[in-house]
Parts: structure tokens; C-alpha cells; sequence
């Protein structure tokens, strides 16, 4: 099933022919930490995707994409197969699971998709949680082409921005944030934005009540409002690399798949010397 986005009421009556992942995730500052609240309540028989562990191990930024021996390691020890049908999930405020999804994706696995409101869906629809750790038996996942997505790294983006060249650059980071206006929750990166760049914070791609994402025609017209234009590809940015794939997860909603995820994000590029513009 390559379906992207999962309803509650999908899950409850698929629960036993799936594999469940936890991708949830939190910024520095928000003293709260994913794989404790996952051991205190889950999804029955979920796993936790640790989005700071299945990294790159060799660079300093918070969690880049490791290579593909890495990460099949990882998903095995998930107890993931080949052909294993993935739902992830979070209990985050701004869909961490999305980065499970776009990573999964990156190494080519196509059966995942992100179950719509998280944690909190899954819990008003009637089902049942957990706690405590799950059995898991050894998965053969292998890593294979990337599937709909792609990466850029900061070398071909500073390149690209400095000739203006580069596709359309949407930031999913808040607006303060991005104006360069309210400090980086890590510290020592300067405050602004790549030169160009459009703004939509993750959370507008979101209902307020809910957690679940936004019609799909309340998403297009987000994206339009931002600047975007849909005959051309882009490249998606946040803070870390993890609420791009959020934007990422949105356009793919749309059907929009010519999107590469810059990975290193603000943590890397603010911490450059790379240009930067404030409003």
C-alpha cells in the first residue's frame, strides 16, 4: 500500500497486519524526551523510530542521514522486512513522524504511510495503549533506490544559492524564526533565513484542534499563500532536517514529488558562514 496518510479508524481495524513505529521527537528546549513517553504509552506492539539514533554517526549535526548499511542495521533490528507494511506515528506538536517516513522512503522502502493526528488520534478513536518495551524478531530489510524523494547537501545548496540557481526553498521553520527576529533553540547559529526562501511553519499545515493535517486543498492554498510555485521543484528546510519532511510529507499529499529535503537545515547552514537574509 503506498498510500501516504492513515486514519485512526484504518489502524484500529489493520492493527495486527502492520508494523507500528514511534518517531516522536522534540526540540532541545522542550525538556521532554521521546523514548520515555514512549515507554510510559504507546501503540500496542510499536517500536520506537529514535530519529537522534538512526544517524549519521561520523557528523556532528543532530541526527543527518546515515548510509544505507546503517540504516538497514537499524530497521532490521526494528524487525522490519522487505515487505513489511509501515505505519508511523508521533506524539510530537509538529509531526516528527514525517521524517520516519521521508527516511524509510530515502532507502527505498514504499509500503509506509503517517498515521493522520498521531498518538492522540489513534487514543479518541477508541484504541487501546501500552507501555514498556515490545518483542521484536529480527527483520531482512535491505536498503534499495529512494522512492519519491531525494536529498541535497549544503555544498550543492550554497553553490546553487550563491549563483542563483537553486529551485524554490521552503522553510518550515516558525516565522519569528525564520525573520530572524526569536533566537535558534540550539545554540551558536545566527538568526535569518537562506537568501529567497519562502516561509511555512509546520504547524499551519496543521489544525489547531486536532493535530491532523489540513485538507488538501487547505494545503495547496497554504503552499500558493507562501509563494510556491507548483510547475517547479523545490527543496524543503527546517531547523534539523525534521519538520522539512513534514512539508515534504504535505506535497507528497498533493502529489507533488520533485523535492529534495536539505538534511543539514538551519543547524548547518546558520552555523556557516553561508549567506543569510533577516526581515
Amino acid at each position: 500500500m503506498e498510500t501516504t496518510l492513515i486514519s485512526a479508524e484504518w489502524l484500529l481495524a489493520n492493527q495486527n497486519q502492520v508494523i507500528i513505529l514511534d518517531a516522536t521527537y522534540f526540540l532541545p528546549t522542550m525538556g521532554r524526551d521521546g523514548r520515555s513517553e514512549f515507554e510510559i504509552e504507546h501503540i500496542p506492539d510499536a517500536r520506537f523510530f529514535d530519529i537522534d539514533g538512526i544517524r549519521d554517526e561520523t557528523n556532528p549535526l543532530p541526527h543527518m542521514l546515515p548510509d544505507a548499511p546503517t540504516f538497514e542495521r537499524a530497521m532490521r533490528a526494528l524487525g522490519i522486512n522487505n515487505d513489511s507494511q509501515i505505519v508511523v506515528y508521533d506524539n510530537s506538536p509538529f509531526l516528527s513522524s514525517a521524517r520516519a517516513w521521508w527516511m524509510l522512503r530515502y532507502f527505498g522502502h514504499r509500503a509506509v504511510c503517517v498515521l493522520d493526528g498521531g498518538l492522540n488520534a489513534y487514543k479518541q478513536a477508541g484504541g487501546r495503549v501500552g507501555s514498556g518495551k515490545t518483542d521484536i524478531q529480527p527483520g531482512n530489510f535491505q536498503a534499495r533506490p529512494a522512492f519519491n524523494c531525494d536529498v541535497i547537501l549544503f555544498d550543492a545548496l550554497r553553490e546553487k544559492i550563491e549563483q542563483n540557481t537553486a529551485e524554490q526553498i521552503i522553510d518550515a521553520r516558525a516565522s519569528d524564526r525564520f525573520k530572524g527576529l526569536a533566537p535558534e533553540p540550539r545554540q551558536g547559529l545566527r538568526s535569518g533565513h537562506m537568501p529567497n526562501a519562502l516561509n511555512l511553519p509546520i504547524g499551519a499545515i496543521l489544525d489547531t484542534d486536532t493535530g491532523k493535517m489540513k485538507s488538501a486543498e487547505a494545503l495547496k492554498q497554504l503552499f500558493l499563500a507562501a509563494g510556491m510555485d507548483f510547475s517547479k521543484p523545490a527543496i524543503t528546510t527546517c531547523g534539523s532536517g525534521v519538520t522539512a519532511a513534514g512539508l515534504t510529507l504535505a506535497l507528497a499529499i498533493l502529489g507533488k514529488t520533485d523535492i529534495r529535503l536539505y538534511d543539514g537545515s538551519w543547524s548547518e547552514w546558520g552555523a556557516s558562514d553561508a549567506p543569510i537574509e533577516t526581515d
